[in-house]
């Protein structure tokens, strides 16, 4: 049993796990998770510089894990829908992995 994804749909999972592959950015999602934040309250531990952290978001706006609704002067964030479910699908399926080696053996 061959993995079948296409040489794009593995594109597509690598470009999503390194986004999340820095501290910064797996940070950011994780203040995410269930809740819309102003960008003001984006701040992750330790403190990083404004635009460093607009660096981050638009990282991860342009992997498509998270959105953003302008507010007046401030922009609000939030995971985009499925973010989740698509990381979590670009991992490698413990399942799958167990029916694989259960049919070599």
């Amino acid at each position: 049993m061959v993995d079948s994804r296409t040489a794009e749909q593995w594109e597509s999972a690598a470009s999503l796990l390194t986004a999340v592959a820095d501290p910064i950015r797996l940070q950011l999602l994780h203040l995410l998770v269930g809740r819309t934040r102003c960008v003001c309250d984006l701040q992750p531990e330790p403190a990083i510089p404004g635009n460093l952290l607009s660096y981050h978001l638009k990282v991860l706006r342009e992997a498509g894990l998270i959105e953003g609704a302008r507010r007046g002067r401030w922009i609000d964030y939030s995971l985009a829908a499925g973010a989740l479910e698509r990381l979590q699908a670009a991992l490698p399926d413990p399942a799958r992995a167990a029916r694989q080696l259960a049919i070599v053996r």
